[in-house]
């Protein structure tokens, strides 16, 4: 076959069929339609001497015939990284259709009243290849014609030409294995099961932008409510109120503003990492994959801000940006104390730089009045003021996140956050702390799994004064989340989760015997 590949790959016309004749190999298992698709993908150049191929030179036994072929037509193609590739395999559906692509060019040359650069013995060649590989030829153009049949049927039954679909939905199986509810009573062994469904629908008008809406369904109400009775590991796909309800659960626009610059207009339901980092990126999954619990997922000064308003982020370069945001929680509600600008929010501001191996993220969070108090589905109860004394606050919170891959399949992950939150009439203040290591380490036992490992504390108010301390604010002794989940990917749309989530000193109370919960989350994606 190598005498063929010399003739034709320096008469192929078409950039992309030249790169199929100079090397691109399936180890003999192609088919047409694999064929094809390659052809698409290809990006070749054409080359006006056989000395701009890196890999081909003067000591090559085809090296003057390839210069000479290139001197009289002028064809030869080679990869984007200027290599042709000459000694790997072809199959025989690649060479029928650089065979094609030949009989084109002579007749091109024949018809441009350049016949006399086609030599009788290359005509005769190709006459005698042509006629060997007629069926080859037959069925590649029979496939080609099917492919094309089929995609103008795809394009007529499609959603849309500019919105694509997708879907998730998370079963989970979860329950208190033993210990005690924040009240110091045995807490309820029911295992339940439920789902939380999301079927996002994303539409773009340009390329470059996007609008989001998503509908969810969850039935699977939170444990704080009915079995631990504390916001400590609460789990992130769990959110219901059991009812099965379908809602909007965002909805957003997100465009470019200059070549750095991204805005998200948020009508609903929006979080700060639509548009800032959260610097955990193998366990933040929202629920879905990575980590099980709202701790777990990103630090829990996130929690603060959410629902309608604006998101920035700016890029100074590819590794620093800066996010800037605010998010109304009430923003359509017309009654005084509420709406966009006089009700609750929350403010964000955070300088974010994102590295090969490292990434780190310094956040600041002004909220005032916040429906999520002051740390949302994180903490003691304590530590949600709000819930927790009835008074209207406001908050000041600062985190540093960070991620250092230690290797392909080592990741570490650590955030601490302070929050420093006060009665709006001034009649108490309480210093809230909270901190978390994690190990990720992608593609253990198989490719596409996630194992993790982290501990941490859950938001404890370590300090109060005023009414604050006269409520019994301050959490006197330390609880310690423990947490440790195996992602197991079944197939590239399936992953089952099993994990365990073991909580010391529950609510921060030591007379409080240590809490384990068990999970098991099957994520399917489509």
């Amino acid at each position: 076959m190598n005498q063929y590949r010399l003739i034709l790959s320096a008469l192929i016309v078409s950039p992309a069929l030249a790169g199929i004749i100079s090397g691109h190999a399936w180890a003999g298992e192609a088919t047409p339609e694999a064929l094809t698709q390659d052809w698409v993908a290809q990006e070749l150049e054409q080359v006006t001497s056989v000395s701009q191929l890196t890999d081909v030179r003067p000591t090559d036994w085809a090296f003057q015939a390839l210069q000479s072929l290139v001197e009289r037509y002028g064809c030869i193609a080679g990869y984007p990284d200027r290599t042709y590739r000459g000694n790997q395999a072809m199959t025989r559906y690649e060479f029928a259709a650089g065979l094609n692509a030949c009989l084109d060019r002579v007749n091109e040359l024949i018809a441009a009243s350049t016949a006399d650069l086609v030599k009788k013995e290359d005509l005769e060649t190709i006459r005698k290849l042509q006629e060997e590989f007629a069926a080859e030829l037959a069925t590649l153009r029979g496939r080609v014609d099917a492919l094309e049949a089929r995609t103008t049927t795809l394009e007529k039954q499609q959603f849309s030409t500019t919105a694509k679909l997708e879907g998730e939905a998370v079963f989970g199986v979860a329950g208190v294995i033993s210990g005690d509810d924040a009240d110091g009573n045995r807490a309820p062994r029911n295992f339940v099961l439920g789902y939380r469904s999301r079927l996002n629908i994303n539409a773009s008008f340009n390329g470059e932008d996007l609008l989001l809406v998503r509908l969810q369904s969850n039935n699977l109400e939170a444990f704080k409510d009915t079995a631990t009775l504390t916001p400590e590991g609460s789990l992130r796909f769990a959110a219901g109120d059991g009812t099965s309800n379908v809602e909007v659960d965002a909805l957003f626009y997100q465009f470019k503003l200059g070549e750095k610059t991204t805005v998200v207009l948020a009508a609903n339901a929006v979080a700060s990492d639509d548009f800032a980092s959260t610097v955990n990126p193998l366990l933040d999954g929202d629920g879905g994959t990575g980590a099980l619990t709202h701790f777990a997922s990103r630090n829990s000064i996130y929690y603060l801000l959410g629902g309608a308003g604006v998101g920035i982020q700016h890029n100074f370069t590819e590794q620093l940006s800066l996010s800037l945001g605010y998010l109304a929680s009430e923003a359509n509600t017309p009654t005084p104390g509420t709406g966009l600008l006089n009700g609750p929010y929350g403010a964000i501001a955070q300088l974010t730089y994102e590295g090969d191996r490292f990434a780190v993220g310094a956040t600041y969070i002004r909220a005032y009045n916040n429906d999520f108090s002051v740390e949302g589905d994180v903490g003691s109860r304590r530590a949600n003021v709000r819930e927790f004394t009835g008074l209207s606050t406001s908050s000041d919170a600062f985190g540093l996140g960070a991620s250092f891959k230690l290797s392909e399949s080592l990741v570490l992950n650590g955030s601490v956050g302070y929050t420093r939150v006060g009665a709006n009439n001034g009649s108490g203040r309480a210093n809230i702390w909270n901190w978390m290591v994690g190990l990720a380490l992608p593609d253990l036992g198989k490719k596409g799994s996630i194992a993790g490992v982290l501990v941490g504390m859950e938001p404890k108010v370590t300090g109060a004064s005023g009414d604050f301390q006269l409520l019994g604010l301050r959490d006197r002794d330390t609880s310690l989340h423990i947490e440790a989940f195996y992602q197991f990917p079944v197939n590239d749309f399936i992953s089952i989760t099993p994990g365990v989530i073991w909580l010391t000193a529950p609510d921060h109370n030591r007379a409080n015997n240590d809490l384990f919960i068990g999970v098991v989350r099957a994520t399917f994606a489509f």
